[in-house]
């Protein structure tokens, strides 16, 4: 059977040298191997909680390595890495098991003769009393406890506050939660407990409920499109545009379609949504969606935002959930904090561009949506300043009560009250 450490280790090098999405690297490493569930678990811990505390794992071997981090091997730090981790993070395994698999995995990876610079380092470590020698300037160390890029931490501190950044950035190392969105249409609350077999879900409001770790795609209540996975303030944002059965929907940016499917819902499966995406293969990922959960009054198509299309009919409601940094998601994509803010200089002007364009198909009176899953200021509130600025024939409308706070027309959603990093502003053509 596949050694879960020495599975961990090779995705761990493949996404650090690839950049490809933690997900789904993990899921294919794991769909190709032959580990049973207690393996699969103990590989996507160590394997994501590595990218999650990287640069804390890389900050704690750099004081105890004689060579300096960019001279390692890349294997022998990964393995290093998986050890800090299980030593400093994971009660569940003894210091010794993690010392010993660790040098273990220096000779499986044939890297026999740094078998002994591992043990060395791990041991000091544990020595040590497993201390993380902070520096003293506070942003600094505030880089190195959360593992979080300087210039991250300066983006946050620069919108936020040192404090507010400190806060977001605590958050985004605390586990995950998985939302689940109910399909009322299909099944009443009752039979989808059933349905969800041996997973514990919990509601915590109409139709929104927590779940538990556990394989949702293997259940009858997966099979059967009782419910989708869907983040708590991606729910608040479709109820924000509240579309009826008498409306019809342009969700102009809607892969993987989250967002369609809840607003399909919130519509009883009745007027229409046309949901595009710039790929057609990620549009045929809306129509495999919307099949599943017997939502038939969605229409998905490749199509670009940027450019206005005069096949298009006008439409009553508009959702706006444009491409975005991304940066309200670290907790559950850690990844994306280790991109560099300057990637993200060009962001604003697309955003902008695709809002303007989606005014074009506007009905007057109707309503607009604009979303993001970031909190960079420059990417939500900007845009839309200049969105009011610019066009004068928009008014900002109020957001209606979210978990108990008003917002007024432009809402930061934080978590962990909302799950994630999430924007929403509001729009009515007059």
């Amino acid at each position: 059977m596949t050694d879960p450490r020495y599975l961990a280790v090779k995705l761990l090098d493949k996404t650090f040298s690839g950049g490809s999405y933690s997900n789904l690297q993990l899921d294919s490493g794991l769909k190709a191997s032959d580990l049973d569930d207690r393996g699969k678990k103990l590989c996507s811990a160590v394997y994501y909680g590595v990218i999650e505390r990287r640069l804390t794992l890389d900050h704690i071997i750099g004081g105890l390595s004689s060579r300096p981090i960019a001279k390692l091997d890349s294997i022998i730090l990964n393995i290093l890495r998986c050890g800090i981790y299980q030593i400093m993070y994971m009660d569940s395994v003894p210091d010794n098991a993690a010392v010993n698999e660790s040098v273990a995995l220096a000779k499986k990876f044939r890297k026999t003769s740094a078998s002994g610079m591992v043990n060395a380092v791990l041991r000091n470590f544990i020595r040590s009393g497993k201390e993380i020698k902070l520096p003293k300037n506070s942003a600094e160390a505030m880089s190195v406890k959360y593992s979080a890029p300087a210039e991250l931490v300066k983006s946050l501190t620069d919108d936020y506050g040192a404090e507010k950044a400190e806060e977001f950035l605590a958050n985004s190392l605390e586990k995950s939660v998985t939302y689940l969105r109910l399909n009322a249409l299909l099944c009443n609350e009752k039979v989808f407990y059933e349905a969800l077999g041996g997973i514990k879900a919990e509601k915590l409001r109409e139709c929104c409920y927590t779940v538990e770790s556990g394989d949702l795609t293997a259940t009858e209540a997966f099979r059967k499109g009782y419910f989708h996975v869907q983040g708590l303030a991606s729910q608040f944002c479709c109820e924000a545009l509240a579309p009826t059965e008498q409306d019809r929907v342009l969700d102009i940016c809607a892969a993987p379609g989250g967002k369609t499917f809840t607003m399909a819902e919130l519509m009883n499966g009745k007027g229409e949504i046309y949901a595009f995406d710039l790929h057609e293969k990620r549009a045929e990922l809306i129509r495999r969606g919307a099949e599943r959960l017997g939502l038939t009054n969605i229409k998905a198509a490749a199509g670009d935002a940027t450019v206005f299309d005069p096949d298009l009919p006008k439409f009553t409601k508009i959702l706006c959930d444009v491409p975005c940094s991304g940066l309200g998601v670290i907790g559950s994509k850690p990844e994306i904090k280790y991109k560099n803010i300057s990637d993200f200089a060009g962001l604003p002007d697309i955003q902008y561009k695709i809002v303007c364009n989606a005014l074009n198909y506007l009905e007057e009176g109707g309503t607009l949506v604009y979303s993001t899953c970031t909190v960079r200021k420059a990417e939500n509130e900007e845009v839309c300043e200049r969105l009011l600025r610019e066009h004068p024939e928009l008014e900002a409308v109020e957001l209606p009560e979210m978990l108990g706070e008003n917002f007024g027309t432009m809402a930061t959603l934080m978590p962990p009250k909302f799950g994630s990093g999430f924007f929403i502003a509001k729009f009515r053509k007059k």
